[in-house]
């Protein structure tokens, strides 16, 4: 074997590493999904998307919940007996409002228990969804989100406050009518909530949580952690299962740079010798 062949074993190696390193991750995904779903008698769903950018071309992108998504969780919940317990694994910074009421009301009208898993973050449309779930199975320092309606890159409530405090007469006409949008997604979207809500909370309670979680209470990226949604009324647990946390693993980031983060990936306890 001369030079050149060896030249192209390694730039075909190279170019096949990829594809192999995802068809095992694959592989060893549907393995853990099927191992979960024998083990608790269940469907098990996966709505995950990394917030970190990945690099395409120079330009960041990231994922969000989209009207593609909820069109597998549907059909997922679609191929699923009606009184089969529901299990939805929650990795997500948000995304359209459409896809996340869909799916969310889908979860709702199921008879069997819909058990939601927020490993580390569900925001936004990822906490509408999660609103809609019988249990909040979350980490001690997960977090779930506010669900104030954006437009665009501002804040229906805070859009509203700029049009409340300003004479009408200072006010342009096109800032009137994303006024008038503000109003009416602020609206829709305490309805939506209290509707989820309302199938474990009385109506008052409902609409209650429902209204400070859309009005804008808190900034849209505001972290709000298990226990304070314990405290909110949400019915939050934080006993993570360990099947769960290794089936994250099998969702790296596509296409990452070197991470500011780094350390050995193994179990560590008291006094234990270190790795060498």
């Amino acid at each position: 074997m001369n030079l050149l062949d060896l030249f192209w074993l390694f730039f075909m190696f190279s170019a096949l590493q990829p594809v192999l390193q995802r068809r095992l991750l694959e592989a060893m995904r549907t393995r853990k999904i099927a191992q979960i779903e024998k083990k608790r008698d269940s469907r098990v769903i996966l709505l995950v998307h990394r917030l970190e950018t990945m690099r395409l071309l120079g330009f960041p992108v990231m994922r969000y919940i989209d009207v593609n998504d909820s069109e597998e969780v549907l059909r997922a919940i679609q191929l699923t007996d009606d009184e089969v317990p529901l299990d939805l694994v929650l990795h997500t910074p948000g995304g359209l409002v459409l896809a996340a009421v869909q799916i969310a009301r889908a979860l709702r009208a199921r008879k069997g228990k819909v058990t939601v898993f927020v490993p580390h973050h569900a925001m936004s449309g990822g906490t509408l969804i999660a609103l809609a779930a019988d249990e909040i199975v979350m980490c001690p320092h997960s977090v779930l989100g506010p669900i104030d309606p954006q437009l665009g890159q501002t804040p229906a409530a805070s859009l509203l406050k700029v049009v409340e405090q300003k004479p009408i007469a200072e006010i342009e006409d096109q800032t009137l009518a994303l006024a008038d949008v503000a109003r009416k997604a602020i609206a829709q979207l305490k309805d939506v909530a209290t509707h989820l809500l309302g199938k474990r909370m009385p109506p008052e309670a409902a609409a209650a949580l429902a209204d400070k979680l859309a009005s804008g209470t808190w900034t849209h990226d505001y972290p709000i952690s298990a226990e304070e949604a314990k405290a909110l009324g949400l019915p939050v647990r934080t006993d993570m299962p360990a099947d769960i946390l290794e089936l994250m693993t099998l969702y790296p980031q596509p296409v990452r740079a070197q991470g500011g983060v780094e350390y050995l990936p193994v179990p560590r306890t008291r006094g234990a010798p270190g790795r060498h």
